[in-house]
């Protein structure tokens, strides 16, 4: 499991693809193909640029809720989000030697994740993003910590990546909580050197 996630997102100056380019570039090694108001069509076409561009840079390559599309893509999974295709009948589909990543937003969700044989779980938002709609409750720095605990407790190991609003300096706060890893979007994009950015990210001692 990588501890730095990036999904792509769309600005005014940055097309799906410029944001996965400058990731890759920054030395991410997990791309999430997040195209929410696209169509098939437009998401096949982006893809079939982006997955042999995470090939070249030895990247694990996800797509956002679009199970159909994994195995016409070349992707190495998917990612689901809560009002996405169930994880049992995506395994179902896809067969154990595809990624499956599910979102949550509290210890139970984390837990059902766990015993539907997700690969890791995106929990969040940590903070306020403009990337997402219909936001789920904030979680910071306590809400993670209790995730945690409740894990510990009932001894659920999975990877937990926070995501949601994260900027460069939350994130040795947030690897100390005992979560797995991180994912990017904005603060990257953001940056006055979008590359540069991501290699100063990819610079941290996660253990």
């Amino acid at each position: 499991m990588n501890n730095i996630q990036f999904i792509t997102h769309k600005t005014d100056v940055y097309s799906y693809m410029d944001s996965a380019r400058m990731a890759l570039e920054g030395g991410c090694k997990w791309i999430q193909l997040r195209m929410k108001e696209a169509s098939n069509d437009e998401i096949i076409a982006v893809a079939e640029q982006m997955e042999p561009l995470c090939r070249k840079h030895k990247a694990t390559f996800i797509i956002d809720d679009h199970v159909e599309l994994v195995k016409r893509i070349h992707a190495d999974g998917v990612h689901l989000g809560q009002h996405d295709m169930s994880v049992d009948e995506a395994r179902r589909i896809l067969g154990d030697d595809y990624i499956i990543g599910g979102t949550a937003n509290t210890f139970e969700e984390v837990e059902q994740h766990w015993r539907m044989g997700c690969n890791y779980v995106g929990c969040g938002p940590f903070r306020f993003t403009t990337t997402k709609k219909k936001l789920a409750p904030i979680l910071g720095i306590a809400g993670y910590e209790n995730i945690i605990d409740c894990m510990k407790n009932k001894n659920i190991r999975i990877p937990v990546i926070a995501i949601g609003g994260i900027r460069y300096d939350d994130i040795l706060p947030l690897i100390q909580t005992g979560i797995s890893g991180i994912a990017l979007s904005g603060s990257v994009l953001n940056a006055e050197n979008p590359v540069e950015e991501m290699k100063r990210v990819m610079a941290i001692d996660i253990v």
